[in-house]
């Protein structure tokens, strides 16, 4: 099993990497589909049906808008938010979308951009059908798509196809662990980290120079999102007029320096105000690295930044080795359950990135690969069973401060580790697999569609 970096930490845009970048993507697959389709040329419509927990808060993740911009040829990596909300603009007065190499095609956003509250499509929560009309309004072409959480898309064919062998596997890659034990074991055999065995499979396709500079944007993405946020004031969009307040909060760390109000847990906030800084980004619809999700993204990047920042000896040589080993983690969680919150709840989400930041850290302060295995189990453990109930379908309320928290608890899961030498009661691998049972009995209520939790106990006032 092997999952890329670029695969795992993918630039994109907000607020969700499951209902705004998948949908995005999904839509742009669709036109390329269209475009090499004799069906093509008797277009006249298109239209695009949403399902499960798509429909469900697809209003609140922008999913209409990420569709929309999909079929006009954008995707999200690449996306220029002013030139986009241009043409959106211009969509929505002529209904027509003009595709290169196509007539004109009619769209309606307010008709053909349809939410489906009945049951989700057999193959994912995350559900969508994008179907080409000649002017009868027969479908000449229809695709579904999944949005699989990530960003990750796949067609219906694509998710029921069997996976390679792993005897293929192992012959593309030189380290092809699919399980955390089996990661060991190559550890063990091979003498080297984690990161450095996730670097040689990188290496498999990409030269070292083009790994270390992909794994250097990645990180100028997060870094630059990190300091965007901190810089930001006023609401955020959406309707509950939350307040951005990660700008506030620095403000008043920096002016409590070389002060007597300063407090010990000091730290602690700053590793906070990092993450929530991303994640009013995030809601904003800025720029952002899915970490492994966009809901989950400020948690991977503070542990970082706080390494950076904060911690005695940290080497900025490491960020790579950092990002490296995060993303051995999220692979294998991804692998073997999930890490979509509309099919695992925000344990897959949030929980999952604690898991990364927390391996991630404790490799870059020393950690053998048993304890960065620990790391990961400790923090992921403790996130087992948290449902993803957004308000209003946003994610702003939990999902800003969430991310803070899990930062901490990411600090704490990778001190601990380091204070053990490795060997620990409850493996990794059966902790991802409690976390895929969980999800799995979970309630749809608390799968990110806001039918339940704190999505329906709302303050009054």
């Amino acid at each position: 099993m092997f999952l890329s970096v670029f695969d795992v930490f993918k630039i994109g845009i907000g607020p969700s990497s499951s209902h705004t970048m998948g949908p995005m993507t999904a839509a742009a697959r669709f036109v390329d589909l269209l475009r090499q389709s004799r069906a093509g040329q008797g277009t006249t419509r298109l239209r695009a049906t949403l399902y499960g927990s798509l429909a469900f808060t697809g209003k609140g993740h922008a999913t209409d808008r990420a569709v929309a911009l999909g079929l006009l040829g954008y995707l999200p990596a690449d996306l220029d938010p002013d030139e986009a909300e241009r043409w959106l603009a211009g969509l929505k007065e002529t209904k027509i979308l003009r595709i290169e190499g196509m007539p004109a095609l009619s769209f309606d956003t307010d008709r053909d951009i349809v939410f489906d509250y009945g049951p989700a499509l057999s193959g994912h929560a995350n559900g969508m059908i994008l179907e080409a009309l000649d002017p009868r309004g027969d479908v000449l072409l229809a695709e579904t798509y999944y949005s699989i959480g990530g960003g990750f898309v796949v067609t219906a064919a694509e998710r029921e196809a069997p996976e390679a062998s792993q005897a293929e596997q192992t012959a593309a890659w030189p380290y092809p662990f699919d399980s955390a034990a089996s990661m060991l074991r190559m550890a063990r055999e091979s003498g080297l980290s984690i990161a450095a065995m996730k670097r040689a499979n990188e290496a498999a396709s990409l030269s070292a120079p083009e790994v270390e500079a992909g794994v250097g944007r990645i990180w100028a993405v997060m870094d630059g999102c990190i300091e965007r946020g901190l810089a930001q004031e006023g609401e955020l969009p959406g309707g509950l007029r939350v307040r951005r307040r990660a700008k506030k909060i620095r403000d008043q760390l920096v002016g409590e320096r070389g002060t007597n109000s300063s407090q010990p847990h000091v730290a602690s906030d700053w590793l906070s105000v990092y993450a929530m800084a991303v994640n009013e980004e995030n809601a904003a619809g800025g720029k952002v690295v899915t970490a492994p999700t966009n809901g989950a993204a400020g948690v991977v990047p503070a542990v970082l930044r706080y390494y950076l920042d904060h911690c005695t000896g940290a080497d900025r040589g490491r960020v790579a080795d950092f990002l490296l080993t995060a993303a051995a983690i999220g692979g294998l969680i991804k692998h073997n359950a999930s890490i979509s919150g509309a099919e695992a709840g925000c344990q897959g989400e949030v929980g999952s990135a604690a898991a990364m930041a927390a391996a991630g850290l404790c490799a870059v302060l020393g950690g053998s690969p048993e304890q960065v295995e620990n790391a990961a189990e400790i923090a992921l453990e403790h996130h087992l069973g948290m449902t993803c109930d957004p308000v209003a379908g946003l994610v702003q309320v939990p999902c800003i401060e969430r991310n803070g928290i899990a930062a901490t608890k990411a600090v704490a899961a990778a001190s601990l580790a380091l204070r053990g030498d490795g060997t620990h009661f409850m493996p990794l691998d059966n902790c991802i697999a409690a976390m895929r049972q969980t999800g799995e009995e979970m309630s749809a209520k608390f799968k990110e569609t806001s039918l339940g939790g704190l999505a329906v106990n709302l303050p009054e006032c």
